[in-house]
C-alpha cells in the first residue's frame, strides 16, 4: 500500500511536508479511556491558549501558514478552511470536542496538542486506479489534483449521493474516489473511521521550514500510543511510519 503526493501539488507547495503514519491489526470497538482523556484534556488545553491570547483561530500563528498554503492551491481559506483551523475555531467558540472513536479520538487529540492538521483514513476502503481491489495491498491514497472522474461522497450523506469536485481542485483520493476535499477541508463518507475499521492511515500535514519538528514529535507520539492501547486478539498492531516530502513523494507500507 502506498501514500503519495503529486508534483503538480509540490509545484505549487514546495515545502510541504507529511508526516504518514500506517496503524494495522487493531480493534477500535472497545473504549479506550486514557485516549478520552487525553483528548479532553487537550481541547482544554487548546481553549485555554485562545482565552489567554486572545487570538482568533484564523490569525493565530499555527494556523496563517495554512491559509496562505490554501490561497497557493487555489483554495480561499476564509471559504474552505484547513482542519486544524476548524478544529480549534470549535473549541475557542466554547462548542466542546466529542469523543467519537479511540482512533478518531487519538487523532483529534494528537492534532490540538501540535496545532496540526490531522487525517484519519480507513485502509480497508482504499482501491486501485480503477476501482478494484478494496484493501488490497497494492491500493493507496493520493493528494493530487482532481479530475473530471472523481467522485466525493459528503460525510453523512449515502453513498449515491455524490457530487465532483471541480478539476484541478487538491483532493486526498484513493482511485477516484475523493476521501477529503480542498486538501484537508472536508472528509467524505467514504473511507470515515468507524468501530469496524482495523486499520488506519494518519498523514500530518507540515512545512519542512516551519513546524517539522512539530510534525515528527506527533508521529513519535502515535508510534508511542498506538503502542500502548491497540491490539487485536492479544497481538499489537502494527505501525508503520515515514515522510513525505518534495525529494520523497511516495511512502510505501
Amino acid at each position: 500500500m502506498f501514500y503519495e503526493v503529486s508534483k503538480e501539488v509540490f509545484e505549487k507547495l514546495p515545502n510541504f511536508v507529511v508526516g504518514v503514519v500506517a496503524v494495522e491489526g487493531f480493534d477500535n470497538s472497545k473504549e479506550v479511556p486514557a485516549i478520552a482523556d487525553m483528548l479532553e484534556e487537550n481541547a482544554e488545553a487548546v481553549r485555554k491558549y485562545f482565552e489567554e491570547t486572545g487570538n482568533k483561530a484564523k490569525n493565530d500563528p499555527f494556523v496563517v501558514p495554512y491559509r496562505e498554503a490554501l490561497r497557493a492551491l487555489g483554495i480561499n481559506p476564509n471559504r474552505y478552511a484547513c482542519a486544524a483551523e476548524a478544529l480549534m475555531d470549535r473549541i475557542a467558540k466554547g462548542k466542546g470536542m466529542p469523543s467519537i472513536n479511540p482512533a478518531v479520538d487519538l487523532g483529534n487529540a494528537i492534532s490540538l496538542k501540535y496545532k496540526l492538521p490531522i487525517g484519519a483514513h480507513d485502509i480497508g476502503t482504499f482501491v486501485r486506479a480503477d476501482g478494484t481491489g478494496r484493501g488490497e495491498e497494492d491500493t493507496g491514497l493520493e493528494v493530487r489534483p482532481a479530475t473530471p472522474k472523481d467522485t466525493f461522497v459528503p460525510f453523512g450523506a449515502d453513498e449515491n449521493e455524490f457530487d465532483n469536485p471541480e478539476e484541478g481542485e487538491v483532493v486526498y483520493v484513493s482511485g477516484n474516489e475523493v476521501r477529503t476535499r480542498r486538501w484537508t477541508w472536508r472528509q467524505s463518507e467514504v473511507g470515515k473511521i468507524t468501530e469496524n475499521t482495523t486499520a488506519v492511515l494518519y498523514p500530518i500535514d507540515g512545512f519542512s521550514d516551519l513546524n517539522l519538528n512539530e510534525v515528527k514529535a506527533a508521529m513519535e507520539d502515535f508510534i508511542d500510543m498506538v503502542g500502548k492501547y491497540f491490539e487485536a486478539d492479544g497481538k499489537a498492531s502494527i505501525v508503520s511510519a515515514g515522510i513525505v516530502d518534495k525529494d520523497n513523494p511516495r511512502f510505501e507500507f
